[in-house]
Formats: structure tokens, sequence, C-alpha cells
């Protein structure tokens, strides 16, 4: 298996990236679909003990955020990605159109009431994000919102209110899963043949497709002006389900293995109750309550 150096697909907050730069396909990393399986059974073990200790340390907690166009494969990365994760610690949240209660909201107060305790993970299928995207795209939904430099306003927000959770103990990662128009074309047809995949497939979603450039100019201006040191975004390619699916596994391992994490110490009163219950155990000698 070819190595993955996850900070190959990290955009740089002090570089001007180009998305017609970055690729949507790259040669595989693995020779068979069956070292795939080993390659990503690995790193979904490391994830599962990574996570125990981040819940035992409980020091931090962990967002990470998944952003993409329709059919870039954010359910399966984070189904197969997140496999061996307890699902006690770790609870995903899906942002879809704002509700007349969140509309009577700033953009971010939705995503505040479901971010992640510490010791814990938490995934942003879509997020705010998508108020500095589709918004773009569509002016329309702002409802009146509309304010001069309201892009510009709402990146400063974002920067601030990343900065923030940063500063207390929020460990972020930002996953953009970037896929080919052509890509999205294919994955559509398999929705229409596939019975079982027909209702993820709207007339919606193929009206949105011609604004395929908009979107990549939002994307791209949205990945430059809000990518920073303690929050960057991952550029992943995502015309190879597999292959991308083993990138956002090694950034996700590799955030982790960044964070200071410990288990608790024992003292030396809780070392002597521990002998003591030994030896209870041992001669069974613990009475019923």
């Amino acid at each position: 298996m070819t190595l993955i150096k996850s900070d190959d697909f990290r955009i740089l907050p002090q570089k001007r990236t180009r998305l017609k730069d970055c690729p949507t396909l790259v040669s595989p990393y693995c020779g068979s679909k069956e070292e795939y399986k080993d390659v990503l059974e690995t790193h979904a073990g490391k994830l599962s003990s990574l996570q125990q200790l981040h819940y035992a340390s409980n020091r931090h907690a962990l967002l990470l955020i998944f952003q993409g166009m329709d059919a870039a494969g954010k359910d399966g990365a984070i189904r197969h990605v997140m496999s061996g994760v307890n699902p006690q610690g770790c609870q995903v949240s899906s942002f879809k159109q704002p509700s007349a209660e969140e509309q009577e909201h700033d953009f971010l107060w939705r995503a505040v009431k479901r971010l992640p305790e510490r010791g814990r993970i938490g995934i942003f299928n879509r997020s705010y994000y998508e108020d500095v995207l589709i918004v773009r795209v569509h002016p329309e939904m702002l409802d009146g919102t509309k304010q001069p430099d309201i892009w510009r306003h709402r990146y400063r927000s974002i920067i601030d209110f990343e900065k923030h959770l940063h500063r207390n103990g929020t460990q972020i990662v930002k996953i953009f899963l970037h896929l080919s128009q052509e890509e999205q074309r294919k994955r559509f047809l398999e929705r229409i043949d596939d019975p079982d995949k027909n209702w993820k497939l709207s007339l919606a979603d193929l009206h949105e497709r011609k604004y395929w450039k908009q979107y990549m100019d939002a994307y791209e201006e949205c990945l430059n002006g809000t990518g920073t040191k303690h929050a960057p975004w991952h550029a992943v390619p995502a015309d190879d389900k597999d292959n991308a699916r083993l990138i956002v596994s090694q950034i996700v391992v590799d955030a982790f293995q960044k964070l200071k994490m410990a288990y608790p110490e024992v003292s030396a009163k809780q070392h002597k109750e521990l002998d003591s219950a030994r030896k209870l155990l041992s001669e069974g000698q613990e009475k019923a309550a």
C-alpha cells in the first residue's frame, strides 16, 4: 500500500488555492479490494483506541465537518470511516434547510446547539458552511438579510467562532470531498438504476447541476476565506470512494494523534482501594448489598 500523507490534501491558509488545480482523482492507495478493506479496518481500529483515550482524557472535543456536492460520498465516508467508533461517544448532525425557529437567529446559532462535549466526537454532515455556499449561489435565500460585504462578514464570523472553539479545547477537522461533475453524473445515474437508491435523487438535485460553476466558485472562495492554522480545510479527491475513505480516515487519525491525551492518573489512595478490591474479589468475600 502507498503511504497516505494527510498534509498532501491540506489547504494552506497563507496560499491562494484554485480548485481546478486540486485533483478529484488520485492513484489508488491499495492494489486490491481486500487490501483496501484491511487498511480501512486498521484505521478503524486505531480510531476506536484513540476514541477510548479521548473519552477517558476528557480534555478536548473533536468536531469533524464534511462538505461537498450532492453524491460526493459524505454519508458513506462517515459510515465507513467511523465504523469502529463507539456510538455513545459520537453524534452525527445533518444540516438541511433551516427551520422557522432557526431562521429567526444568526446563521451559527443552530450549529452551537450541536457542538460536541469534551471527550466526545461531533460530526457535521454539511454545516454552517451551507450559509456561505448554497446561500451564495442562491442569494434569494437570504430572505431580506442582504448587506454589503455579507460574505466577508460571514467568513469573519466563522473564523472567530472556530478560533473560540479551538481556544476552548475543540479540535476542528474540515473536509471538502472534491467531486467532479462527470462523476456526479454517473452517481446520479446509479441512483436511478438502483431501486434501493431511488429515494436519494430528486429533480431538484438535477436542477442544481446547472449551477456547478457557481458552486465551485463559492467553494473556492470559502476554502480560501475560512481556512486557518487551527482549523484548516482538506480537499479530498472524491471520484474514487475507496480512496476518499482511506484519506479521510488518515486525516482523522492524524488529528486525534495531535491532541494531548492521557488516561487519568491513579492516586495512591485509589491504588490502595484497587488492591483491596482485588483481594476481596480473589477471596470471594464481596457481600451482596
